[in-house]
């Protein structure tokens, strides 16, 4: 006799009012798999971008007027100008200018590979690395750079990666005050229908409390179908959702490069997501519980 088969006193394998009760948790388990799916990603995202840019700065030199073959020296002469500032710059760990080829693959994802980028005057980079130990004043060097060299500026990344750590951490709370409300939800629809599997079984049930039967072998009863339904419907709703993470881990492996070129579930988010039918089920045992024995103790 397996886990499932359990044998029980009560007829509650062919009760109508808890065979719902799986397809209800389905979709409870598949939108927290997707919630929580969707927040490690973000997370997952958000520190790898922290992790490339920090540390960092970029120098952007706009072309000089003209085509690209007249820009070409006089852009070259304000790149030199903005390096050797640099060069002369404590607190600066070193600084290089991109090539041409570089500058187009960085536009590929966006503007492709075409031979016309290469007839542009395309604007100078410059990728600059700060000591870690350093105090640099950025504000001050911006201000510096932007009087010293026509059509130069400084790009700080802190200030829009902030933007963006900041938009991040208010979507894991959303995820999770969503998954609270699932699991509120789900807890509330569980605890409704054991109460009333109680009342509809309650000459059985008073028959037992006669003959001896114990609160917490008849509360135990109640318990393990919840876990059995509530199991099932989580596996239901787990299934339902690898596809659509199996789709996003495509999409995002097609991406060859771009700004959201890794939108790969961590392990920890995954095993996060395998494990929701368990949770899924516990939920339902104990709110089960709890709404078995605050029903016996109504009882005469």
């Amino acid at each position: 006799m397996g886990f499932f088969d359990r044998r029980s006193d009560l007829p509650l394998t062919g009760d109508a009012s808890s065979l719902y009760l799986p397809w209800l948790v389905a979709p409870m388990v598949f939108l927290c798999a997707v919630a929580l799916a969707g927040a490690f990603i973000l997370n997952g995202l958000i520190t790898r971008w922290d992790r490339d840019v920090s540390g960092t700065l970029t120098v952007e030199v706009a072309a000089a007027p003209g085509d690209a073959s007249e820009a070409a020296e006089p852009t070259r002469r304000r790149v030199e100008q903005v390096l050797q500032m640099l060069d002369g710059t404590p607190g600066i760990a070193s600084a290089r200018a991109l090539s041409q080829e570089q500058l187009i693959a960085l536009m590929a994802p966006w503007l492709g590979t075409s031979d016309v980028l290469k007839d542009l005057p395309l604007p100078a980079l410059i990728d600059v690395t700060v000591k870690s130990d350093s105090d640099l004043d950025i504000d001050a060097l911006a201000q510096k750079i932007a009087k010293t060299v026509p059509g130069a500026s400084l790009d700080d990344h802190r200030r829009w990666l902030d933007r963006l750590i900041g938009l991040s951490r208010s979507i894991e709370w959303l995820a999770i005050g969503i998954v609270s409300l699932i699991g509120a939800v789900t807890a509330a629809t569980v605890y409704y229908a054991t109460r009333t599997g109680m009342a509809i079984h309650r000459e059985v049930v008073e028959v037992l409390h006669v003959i001896g039967a114990a609160d917490a072998y008849i509360a135990r009863q109640f318990a393990h179908r919840a876990f059995v339904l509530g199991l099932k419907g989580g596996l239901l709703g787990l299934a339902l959702t690898l596809p659509i993470l199996g789709a996003i881990a495509f999409g995002a492996h097609k991406m060859q490069g771009g700004f959201l070129a890794d939108l790969s579930l961590p392990l920890i988010g995954v095993i996060a997501v395998l494990t929701l039918p368990l949770a899924a089920a516990l939920l339902a045992m104990l709110t089960a519980k709890v709404a078995a024995y605050g029903a016996l103790a109504r009882m005469p």
